[in-house]
């Protein structure tokens, strides 16, 4: 059954529509001028509206906007009285579905109705479809079905009809960024600006002027006024990836942007109006770092409406295989002739333990892709850190035949090297701070290793 809003000031030609379109199988709410109509658009939200162009207080013209403002897509039919129909013709400019001029044939006012309710009923099953076609693709690069993954991608599509800040949670290559990007897709702002900023990428002042852009003259450099990311963003997303590593003194200016919903270009006096919708993501615990003063408390739990924790790859090891062949497809895709991952090679991916996570196995792929000289991808070309014994660190026990402990400890100083790299998405300089090294000393076990 379809709501028809009928807005007429004459009540006999409103009972005539009335008995009409309830005969058709209609619920017909009337109105008698525009002030009455615009009530009935907001609480009883009618799929159809007829209007006589000629109504008290502003007009039908009024209902007309009113009502697409509110719904681009409900058709509106208006009725006038005059022959030229000038205002009527104005309407269909504006966006009306259709015009009936009185006095008008029943029929042909039921079938301008019916035309137009199917003609909605279309547009809606085609928005249904495009959404679900959006969440497909948004949720796909996700890849795996294990119970850990698809209760995250659960949350992720029901996160993203709202406008609610979130912060995405994780290890390093658990695809937090994914998730965003999914979020952004599956929801209304999917066809506005997607920007992004990685907060620990670059020094404090260019990181503020990246932010919230600057006025022209501001500071060394600033030849011209600058808009900045989040400006540019406007009615989209905006992602504050590795949040927990931004300066403390920005973060009091983010704080005010999130709550404000307004910010101020760097040596400026004017302020500018924000519609982003944000989210954070970070590997680190911002709980911690609010204790240890390094994260602004206001700013955590502005941060932390929705939480969404992405799960390690070791908590979803039923994905490893479909995550592998999937890489496999990626990296082999060209025709270089590899059909497949030999049995022992699908045994050791299973087995590690992942610390570099999704982006870790992707690396390990495409690796045993480019060096592979068969058909199957085989276990000698998977990294050393696949190969060595997977129970934890290394098998611990001494054989009694006896072991070469300096070999042994190579191996798993070897191990934790690259598991470090991996989890650090190769970084250098994180992976060193892992394992509690400085820089000179990680560099001179990478070159120990041979470990490029």
């Amino acid at each position: 059954m379809s709501t028809i809003l009928v807005t007429d000031d004459e009540r006999s030609m409103v009972e005539m529509l009335e008995i009409m379109l309830t005969a058709e199988g209609h619920e017909v709410i009337s109105a008698g001028n525009t002030q009455e109509a615009v009530q009935l658009l907001e609480t009883h939200n009618p799929d159809l509206v007829i209007s006589d162009i000629n109504i008290p207080k502003d007009g039908g013209i009024a209902v007309l906007r009113a009502s697409l403002q509110a719904d681009r897509e409900r058709p509106v039919i208006m009725i006038t009285a005059y022959a030229s129909a000038e205002s009527a013709v104005e309407a269909m400019k504006l966006g009306a579905y259709d015009y009936i001029t009185k006095p008008f044939n029943v029929d042909e006012l039921k079938l301008v109705v019916r035309n137009g309710l199917e003609r909605r009923g279309l547009i809606l099953e085609n928005q249904n479809l495009k959404k679900e076609l959006r969440a497909r693709a948004g949720l796909a690069a996700l890849v795996g079905g294990s119970a850990a993954l698809t209760g995250t991608k659960d949350l992720i599509a029901r996160v993203a009809e709202s406008s609610s800040t979130v912060l995405i949670t994780g290890e390093s290559g658990t695809g937090k960024e994914l998730a965003v990007r999914a979020i952004h897709s599956l929801s209304p702002r999917a066809a506005k600006p997607f920007l992004s900023i990685n907060c620990g990428a670059m020094p404090e002042h260019l990181l503020e002027s990246e932010l919230f852009g600057h006025k022209k003259g501001s500071f060394t450099g600033a030849v011209s006024d600058k808009p900045g990311l989040l400006e540019a963003a406007k009615g989209g997303t905006f992602f504050l990836d590795e949040v927990g590593e931004m300066p403390l003194s920005l973060q009091v200016k983010l704080v005010r942007a999130i709550q404000e919903r307004e910010i101020r270009r760097v040596g400026d006096v004017v302020n500018i109006s924000l519609d982003v919708r944000f989210i954070a993501a970070t590997n680190k615990d911002l709980a911690v770092l609010v204790k240890e003063g390094h994260f602004r408390e206001d700013l955590y739990y502005r941060l932390n409406v929705v939480s969404i924790e992405m799960p390690p790859l070791r908590a979803r090891r039923e994905d490893i295989p479909v995550l592998a062949k999937h890489f496999l497809q990626k990296f082999a895709g060209g025709g270089n002739g590899i059909q497949g991952i030999s049995p022992e090679a699908m045994r050791l991916l299973e087995e590690y333990h992942w610390p570099g996570n999704v982006r870790e196995l992707e690396n390990a792929v495409e690796r045993a892709v480019v060096l592979e000289t068969g058909k199957w991808i085989s276990a000698e070309n998977l990294p050393e850190s696949c190969r060595l014994p997977s129970s934890g660190m290394a098998d611990l026990t001494l054989p009694p035949g006896g072991i070469d402990l300096e070999k042994k400890i190579g191996e798993i100083e070897k191990r934790m090297i690259t598991g470090a790299l991996a989890m650090a998405g190769g970084s250098k300089k994180a992976a060193a701070g892992l394992l509690n090294m400085n820089l000179r000393q990680f560099r001179y076990k990478l070159a120990k290793y041979d470990i490029k």
